[in-house]
């Protein structure tokens, strides 16, 4: 048998009533396919053990994940090979905390708060790829290393030294924070999966046959921040957010990196060194957006790639072909030193 243990916010408001008509109908579907378990609830959170043969677990907390009463599923234990029911006699018992006042009780309501916040809390802190693993009942640490095709973006802040000179750490933090959103809404909307924050970098991945939707995230990102340029106060840091972009594709290793103590999932490879360094071009070429042969060979027609340069990667024999598209967004209005200097200028102007 399989024991299944997770914790979900409401996303919606439910009433005692709703929350024990879940209760009644889960009781009639579990003594029908041999479930057992408890529900209780308490302050618009969730908290649930289910047990009973591992297929019908599995069906169930499937139809639970796609419930749009839950919201922020996290799956806090699953046991395999269980020999011996907890809740043999209960199909499905309903607790409901909110509005029981027994004193026993209520180290089990704040129990449940504190796993609320520190869910919270930790979905923020943590990769998207690995909560859905925890989200579907995986132990992320188990996840084995593979070699796979990825296309990897890069993206960082232009002339970040002379805005942190200039800012103070309130200010150059809402800097970093509207551009990692942008960067993180634009890419998982499309696909990819955004792995670290490094500096004022952002690094992410889409699988190798996403070409199209890496492409068209960088072009979001870039039209984003030209609407917050343009949105901004003639006094704010914000008018002179600018970025580079680099793609590139390769295999690349995925999994868990890192000590005993501290590990991270995410990719490593040659594909990840070429983007960098390909980013890093972006101040030479005059353009926002630049990417690799090999991202252009996955291209649509939709596309029109411009090549503009070979380049010549340390510690590569190959040299790699660079490109960009026909597209007003990845054009910098002037050469990168008179951007610099705009930014520059700018920055004085303003007294920060």
């Amino acid at each position: 048998m399989k024991r299944l243990t997770y914790i979900s916010n409401f996303a919606r408001s439910l009433t005692k009533r709703e929350i024990e008509g879940i209760g009644s109908v889960s009781q009639t579907n579990n003594s029908r396919d041999g479930i057992t378990g408890v529900l209780m609830s308490c302050s618009g959170i969730f908290f649930q053990i289910l047990e009973g043969e591992e297929d019908r677990i599995d069906m169930l907390y499937k139809r639970i994940l796609e419930d749009d009463r839950h919201n922020e599923i996290l799956c806090l234990k699953s046991e395999l090979d269980v020999t011996e029911r907890r809740f043999p006699d209960w199909s499905m018992e309903v607790i409901v905390l909110d509005e029981n006042n027994d004193i026993l009780l209520q180290p089990i309501k704040i129990m449940l708060q504190t796993l609320g916040e520190s869910q919270a809390i930790l979905a923020s802190y943590t990769q998207s790829g690995v909560l859905r693993a925890i989200e579907n009942g995986i132990n992320p640490l188990t996840l084995p290393p593979r070699y796979t095709e990825k296309i990897i973006f890069f993206a960082d802040i232009i002339s970040f030294t002379s805005i942190t000179e200039k800012l103070e750490v309130t200010a150059v933090v809402d800097l970093l924070n509207q551009f990692f959103t942008i960067c993180t809404k634009a890419i998982a909307s499309r696909g990819g999966e955004v792995t670290k924050f490094i500096g004022d970098c952002v690094m992410a991945y889409f699988d190798g046959d996403q070409a199209d939707n890496a492409l068209q995230a960088s072009l979001e990102i870039l039209a984003e921040l030209e609407v917050l340029r343009n949105q901004a106060s003639i006094n704010s840091p914000l008018r002179v957010l600018y970025i580079g972009i680099g793609l590139s594709k390769g295999i690349v290793l995925e999994g868990n990196i890192g000590s005993q103590t501290k590990k991270e999932y995410t990719v490593i490879g040659d594909a990840v060194n070429v983007a960098s360094r390909i980013e890093a071009m972006t101040r030479q070429l005059n353009r926002f957006l630049v990417f690799s042969a090999s991202v252009r060979e996955g291209l649509s027609d939709r596309w029109r790639p411009v090549r503009l340069c070979d380049f010549h990667a340390k510690g590569r024999d190959e040299i790699v072909e660079v490109y960009s598209i026909d597209d007003l967004l990845t054009f910098q209005k002037s050469d990168f030193k008179k951007l610099k200097q705009e930014i520059k200028q700018h920055l004085e102007l303003i007294g920060c």
